[in-house]
């Protein structure tokens, strides 16, 4: 019977292992993971001290740790020119600063949540260790946020600093008196602040002398900050689980003031001018320079007579400018050798002179070689030529001509708001806009259709054709052979263009209420990776967006002070921020034959609040914590 039993025992316990076997999600899973932080056990000096003067601090935790980018996250305030050692060995870190201490100030050393342990990854949280060389401990605070003032991201990683020297120059010549640095969100909080009056800056520290110098990126508030605290209650929520609350606790804090500084940072435009390069081809030289300028260069030959000689091409700004040569003798001559006088910037004083420099232009190939190359391709067609005779072949019996490349934008289908665009391969001397010819269909037949061909002030190869155009009609262009004459005299080819212009009920509209608007906005229409398809000006109070092909779309305004048509950064020597930037908070999806309406007022949220989390290119991280992985544990064994 004993015997029976016992192997009765036996199959069910293989039965069961079986079992268990066949469902290892119902086997031992090691246990839930540890979610406890690390626990300080031990600092030295201790923390909060006085009249401390040594340069090593120590601070020894129940578990063994590690400080996660340490470079990113910790910060020690005053800022240090001499890198301090961060070691961390087992359960002990040493921070050793580098740096005389200075009497009576408070010292901050900011981990935010670089300490972790090594098991789980547990962060300490936002810990700060701080002492005081003097008899009193400075306790005040400075929180607030760093955005581009261009696209308003999130600025990762940014110095922001205060300093007590209310003068202009202190931002450039002194080093900050108390530091902190943005995280992923582009929040700060500078801890250790005496009562006083500062102002606060941000900084791109490129050199890390914690002075701006031209070239880093920055941000300037002219306001005084006046450092101050009140008892607070905040509510803590603890939840039950996921969906249920367990507690709201009221918890008593310090509230610290200002908590809600908000820092634009820009790169300033260089505005030291000096020449970059000069090229040349055969038929143009080309100048550019480092930053713009309103006057225009004379230019002044030394081996040929520059009067009327060319035909100039600039850009906005003047720091690119081309020189097409009208006459063909130059356009042989090797060696152009002119005097060139400019606006420049003197190094020392940063002050703008005139100055003159002999340049000296040469082509890539002289004309000899030019030359050969052109006797080398007409013996390759008079070859060809031979071939073809012999085929019988006599349709082409003289060299071709290369014509004047003439580049048309027209396309199949068009929006009725479109223009159509042509770009020439150089200058031209004539335009014969009778040659120009362009049709409409009605009904059945073509008929002449008005327009407008206007030529571009600045881009002298640039042509715009405009006309009135008919939703849902086809139309014909016609630009006859030798309707445009270039600068060397070539002329174009017969071009024949066939396009419809697309019904207006393929398109959606935007309509924009914008009552709070500057006078000079202008409104950017964005796509879902926040590049603008189209900006309007905002007329009375409005901006009008019309033929939209379906989409979703973002809508960002800016207020355009010096009237160019794009956004400007600052000035920090002229005390000029850069141009504001609005966003829309929400996207708006344009559905075709279908009108969207919206008012909108552009300051109704705070800047760092205003652009859409989709628009958001720096977003932290998202660890998985140990609590996550705890709940999708019990999620995995209920499911």
């Amino acid at each position: 019977m004993l015997k029976l039993i016992s192997k009765i025992l036996t199959i069910l316990t293989a039965a069961l292992l079986i079992v268990a076997c066949a469902n290892p999600g119902s086997g031992p899973d090691g246990g839930p993971f540890d979610e406890t932080p690390p626990r300080i056990v031990h600092m030295s000096p201790a923390l909060g001290g006085t009249n401390e003067h040594t340069k090593k601090v120590s601070i020894v935790f129940d578990e063994l740790i590690k400080v996660e980018n340490a470079q990113e996250k910790v910060i020690i305030s005053p800022p240090q020119v001499q890198m301090p050692e961060i070691k961390v060995a087992g359960k002990r870190i040493t921070v050793q600063l580098a740096d005389s201490l200075k009497e009576n100030t408070t010292y901050t050393v900011d981990f935010s949540d670089a300490i972790v342990d090594t098991n789980e990854g547990n962060a300490l949280g936002n810990f700060t260790y701080y002492f005081s060389t003097g008899a009193q401990l400075d306790t005040m605070q400075v929180a607030g946020n760093v955005l581009n003032a261009e696209d308003l991201e999130p600025v990762k990683g940014i110095l922001v600093g205060l300093h007590s020297n209310l003068s202009d120059s202190a931002f450039t010549t002194l080093p900050f008196d108390r530091v902190a640095r943005t995280d992923g969100n582009g929040h700060f909080s500078i801890k250790g602040v005496a009562p006083g009056k500062y102002r606060i800056y941000a900084l791109k520290d490129m050199d890390g002398d914690f002075k701006y110098v031209r070239g880093e990126m920055f941000a300037f508030n002219r306001e005084d900050i006046v450092p101050s605290s009140f008892p607070d209650i905040r509510h803590d929520t603890l939840w039950a689980d996921t969906v249920r609350i367990d507690t709201i606790k009221s918890v008593r804090y310090t509230h610290f003031l200002p908590d809600d500084v908000l820092l634009l940072a820009f790169t300033e435009k260089n505005t030291t001018r000096q020449l970059l390069k000069s090229t040349r081809e055969p038929e143009k030289f080309t100048t550019y320079f480092t930053a713009p300028s309103k006057y225009i260069p004379e230019v002044r030959g030394l081996n040929f007579d520059a009067t009327n000689a060319f035909m100039v091409e600039r850009s906005v700004g003047n720091d690119t400018l081309t020189y097409w040569l009208r006459d063909t003798a130059l356009v042989n001559q090797d060696t152009l050798a002119i005097a060139y006088t400019y606006e420049a910037t003197n190094d020392s004083t940063s002050q703008t002179y005139m100055r003159t420099d002999t340049l000296e232009l040469v082509p890539q190939f002289s004309y000899a070689k030019r030359q050969k190359f052109a006797a080398e391709d007409l013996a390759k067609w008079r070859k060809a030529l031979e071939k073809r005779h012999k085929d019988g072949d006599f349709s082409q019996e003289t060299p071709p001509v290369k014509p004047l490349a003439l580049k048309c934008s027209a396309r199949m289908d068009m929006k009725p708001d479109q223009n159509i665009h042509f770009t020439l391969a150089e200058p031209a001397i004539k335009i014969d806009t009778t040659a120009f010819h362009l049709y409409v269909k009605v009904d059945s037949t073509y008929q002449e259709a008005r327009f407008k061909l206007e030529s571009d002030s600045l881009r002298l190869l640039n042509y715009t054709l405009r006309a009135e155009w008919r939703p849902g009609q086809e139309y014909v262009l016609n630009v006859d052979s030798a309707a445009v004459e270039g600068i060397s005299g070539k002329v174009n080819k017969t071009l024949d263009m066939k396009f419809r212009i697309n019904t207006a009920d393929a398109y959606g509209s935007l309509f924009l209420v914008i009552p709070d608007a500057p006078t000079n906005a202008v409104v950017q229409l964005l796509n879902t990776s926040g590049k603008f398809v189209k900006q309007i000006k905002v007329e009375n109070g409005r901006a009008d967006f019309f033929y939209i092909s379906p989409n979703d779309y973002y809508v960002r305004l800016f207020n355009d002070r010096n009237n160019n048509g794009k956004w400007d950064e600052g000035c920090y020597s002229e005390d000029r921020q850069a141009e504001e930037v609005y966003y829309y908070p929400q996207k708006f999806s344009v559905r075709a034959n279908w009108d969207i309406e919206q008012n909108w007022q552009i300051k109704a949220l705070p800047l760092n609040e205003q652009k859409p989390r989709e628009l958001i290119k720096q977003k932290e991280q998202e660890k998985k914590t140990p609590k996550s992985r705890n709940a999708e544990r019990l999620r995995n064994k209920q499911g």
